[in-house]
């Protein structure tokens, strides 16, 4: 038998509502996404010339390539992430928390407890801010916001948020 008129336990759920339907803006600023991309080219650069000037094992053929094998796995593991930060964008719709990433995230505002925007400001354009969220369990989440708008309503969630686990 389930019995509907037991309170429930715990506190009331969170609701947020966005001021758009839809929030959406890149993750990480132009500049950022400038230096990341001038790094991985940088690197890649600087890996194929050491290759063609035989510093892996003494040859330019594929024994150098060999020898070079960690160097270039790792100089593919930088440019993987590079892309993930290119295309990285974050979102607040009616669902909660959202960022494109390696691994995407994702947080429900009803299972929101505490929301912090974290950034430098004047820095902004460099560095992106995050958004620190946790839930009522402790588990915990990062989002990089860099949009101007996505951020103000990241600020406006911590208000609210902070309003409601006071009441």
């Amino acid at each position: 038998m389930n019995d509907t008129s037991t309170p429930s336990l715990g506190p009331a759920p969170f609701r947020f509502q966005p001021t758009t339907e839809v929030v959406e803006g890149p993750a990480f600023s132009r500049a950022f996404q400038a230096i990341t991309l001038l790094t991985v080219v940088g690197s890649g650069y600087w890996l194929l010339t050491l290759w063609q000037q035989g510093k892996f094992g003494g040859s330019t053929g594929m024994d150098g390539l060999r020898a070079a094998g960690w160097f270039i796995l790792g100089w593919c593991l930088l440019a993987w992430t590079a892309w993930h930060v290119m295309h990285s964008r974050a979102r607040i719709d009616a669902q909660g928390l959202h960022q494109t990433w390696i691994w995407d995230k994702h947080m429900a505002f009803d299972e929101l407890a505490y929301a912090k925007l974290i950034r430098v400001r004047g820095l902004e354009w460099f560095m992106a801010p995050r958004f620190y969220v946790r839930t009522l369990m402790g588990k915990f989440a990062v989002f990089y916001v860099t949009d101007k708008v996505v951020m103000a309503e990241c600020e406006r969630l911590s208000k609210e948020l902070q309003a409601f686990r006071q009441m």
